[in-house]
């Protein structure tokens, strides 16, 4: 049973705490003092008058602000993934944890604390009133990434508030007083809190985030200080996404990816792993060469990272070095044992592991077909494919015991890296949001070949007998869009994404070109026809069912690509709302959606309440 506070009552609560946090939070970020944790700095400095009037004080206080989202990790993806469907409980696992998965969590709850979201958010608002932005370098003003970063953080931090409470205490200036604390504080919405942070936000488009080298954060690992900041743009293109305004969130997720040079890069998943190896050799012909393309998938989430990585939450290798995290030991890997060393790994696996996939996640990595191409007897290149599913699962949850398919961890969060933005999410939000625009083909896209230069080939001519031949599945008002309003292939873009690769290639092989079997027609017929049997939907002969059967295409897509990432919840209930309000299948029919996925877990609430999807505020 959730217990209830009232509105008043939460909001004193929420003031004290506020102001008692914000008290040490304030003179923490600027009189860092110890250089043991990697987020800290040497400086004595402390906070006397509300000036911060030397250069050196944005990295001091930046780094602070970082140290409060390490706070937040934890909480972060328990809250995300806990609640949604690609997770299960089991035996081991621990009551906090269960309640989240089955909608019972109340304010006693350890992943249930607003304020940790608030530290975050009196630090930026701390700095972003006082800090003096005319401070150069030259002609260089060396304030404004910083300056940047902090709107960009705060605006993060609403997020992560409005899509765990829905409606939530809203201010943008400093509760440094006893008087500041007792004030009356506004409230907002995602709606609310968009409106209120994205003009601030647009001012700061296309501002490179900060960068002060890397630190080592123990046990060999180095952290890249760029990949711990957060990218306006990115920020940007979540409020809108949220909020429906489809088109804007497109728009500035393509600027990030276009200034950054930023594609989806061909990946593949090891097939040197004996047991992976066994597993298609089964299948494959003796002939097929099991030669490899692109990047290892698996190294995205190493103490390095991948180019894939934009933005990570870093913690320390150890506690000597900073803020650690309990994702690895829930997920059945013990990061901190000190049994065995670091190169005798297999010590530190739990079978007492608290989080499983759950049969949901598996049935859906198991339905995807592998495809690979052969020659034929006359020389020609033929696709097969093969049912041995997703091949990315077995690297996120890994087969410890290769005789024993129901023990395994997952390997994500070995390195102790907590991804909030890949190159891959940015994608697939942008996926997305087009989708959504009325370009499903485009979306398709993203998942299939990727958006480059050789959809040019794709653009629908001629009759349909060259459709079907020719394989060309791109609308000509989807590519005039791609040339202008999302200007991937404009004459000026086009060469930023020659490497381009669609996503869904990373765990299936060949998906790319007009012969693969992964072709726009029949993957949406098939979800179609599975939504008709899971949902009872009535299929509307237009575009529109079209968008929902590529929305969902997009929802496995980061089932397969993101899972256990901290992400799946606020997918799952933004798609919901997608769905609610165009209003195709009727009025709640994602709300409906929503609680079927969700069966499952036996909610102790009904999720066809959207006020049922909320965290109790405390």
């Amino acid at each position: 049973m959730i217990t209830k506070i009232n509105k008043k009552q939460w909001m004193t609560r929420l003031r004290k705490q506020i102001f008692h946090y914000s008290l040490f939070t304030l003179t923490f970020s600027v009189a860092l003092t110890s250089c043991t944790d990697f987020f800290e700095t040497e400086s004595d400095r402390q906070v006397i008058d509300p000036e911060l009037n030397e250069k050196t004080d944005s990295m001091f206080f930046t780094l602070g602000i970082l140290k409060g989202v390490q706070q937040v990790a934890d909480q972060y993806v328990m809250t995300g993934e806990m609640r949604g469907d690609l997770v299960a409980t089991n035996q081991y696992t621990e009551t906090d944890l269960r309640r989240l998965a089955d909608f019972s969590a109340d304010i006693t709850n350890k992943y249930d604390s607003a304020y940790l979201y608030y530290r975050i958010i009196n630090n930026c608002n701390y700095y972003i009133a006082h800090r003096d932005t005319s401070l150069r370098t030259g002609s260089r003003k060396v304030t404004l990434p910083e300056f940047a970063e902090a709107y960009a953080v705060r605006a993060w931090a609403y997020l992560q508030l409005c899509k765990n409470y829905g409606t939530v205490p809203f201010y943008t200036d400093p509760l440094t007083s006893i008087g500041d604390a007792n004030r009356q504080l506004d409230t907002r919405d995602l709606q609310g809190v968009c409106d209120a942070l994205a003009p601030d936000l647009i001012k700061f488009s296309g501002t490179p985030v900060p960068t002060y080298g890397s630190f080592s954060a123990g046990g060999g690992k180095t952290v890249s200080s760029q990949r711990a900041m957060i990218p306006v743009d990115l920020v940007l293109g979540d409020l809108y996404l949220e909020t429906h305004q489809y088109e804007k969130a497109a728009q500035y997720y393509f600027k990030y990816l276009n200034d950054n040079k930023c594609v989806v890069e061909q990946a593949y998943v090891d097939l040197t792993d004996s047991y992976l190896r066994r597993l298609l050799s089964e299948k494959l012909p003796t002939s097929f060469s099991f030669s490899v393309r692109g990047f290892d998938w698996s190294t995205i989430f190493n103490s390095s990272g991948t180019n894939d990585i934009i933005s990570f939450i870093p913690m320390a290798a150890n506690i000597l070095r900073g803020s650690t995290t309990e994702l690895p030991r829930y997920f059945g890997y013990d990061l901190y044992s000190t049994t065995g060393g670091a190169t005798n790994s297999t010590t530190r696996y739990l079978i007492d592991r608290q989080i499983d996939a759950s049969a949901s996640y598996l049935a859906l990595n198991d339905a995807q077909d592998y495809c690979y191409t052969v020659t034929n007897t006359s020389g020609d290149q033929e696709f097969r494919t093969i049912p041995v599913g997703d091949l990315r699962r077995y690297i996120t949850m890994y087969q410890l015991t290769k005789s024993d398919s129901t023990f395994s961890v997952m390997s994500k969060f070995n390195y102790a890296n907590i991804p909030l933005y890949r190159c891959a999410t940015v994608y697939l939000r942008l996926a997305e949001a087009i989708n959504r625009m009325g370009y499903p083909d485009a979306a398709f896209a993203i998942l299939k070949d990727g958006i480059n230069e050789d959809l040019l080939s794709y653009v629908q001519q001629g009759d349909s007998t060259d459709l079907v031949v020719k394989g060309r599945y791109i609308r000509p008002e989807t590519y005039r869009m791609l040339r202008t309003t999302v200007p991937f292939l404009s004459d000026e873009n086009i060469e930023n994404f020659s490497d381009n690769w669609g996503i869904h290639s990373r765990g299936t092989y060949y998906t790319r070109g007009a012969f693969a079997p992964y072709q726009l027609d029949t993957i949406v017929g098939s979800k179609i026809a599975e939504l008709q049997k899971l949902h009872g939907i009535q299929p509307t002969g237009t575009l529109q069912d079209t968008i929902n059967a590529v929305e969902d295409l997009i929802c496995d897509e980061m089932a397969l690509e993101l899972a256990f990432e901290g992400n799946r919840f606020g997918d799952l209930t933004r798609m919901a709302r997608h769905k609610n309000q165009a209003g195709l299948y009727g009025a709640d029919f994602g709300s409906q959606w929503l609680a079927r996925k969700l069966a499952y877990k036996n909610p102790t609430v009904s999720l066809l309440d959207e006020k049922n999807w909320y965290l109790p505020f405390k």
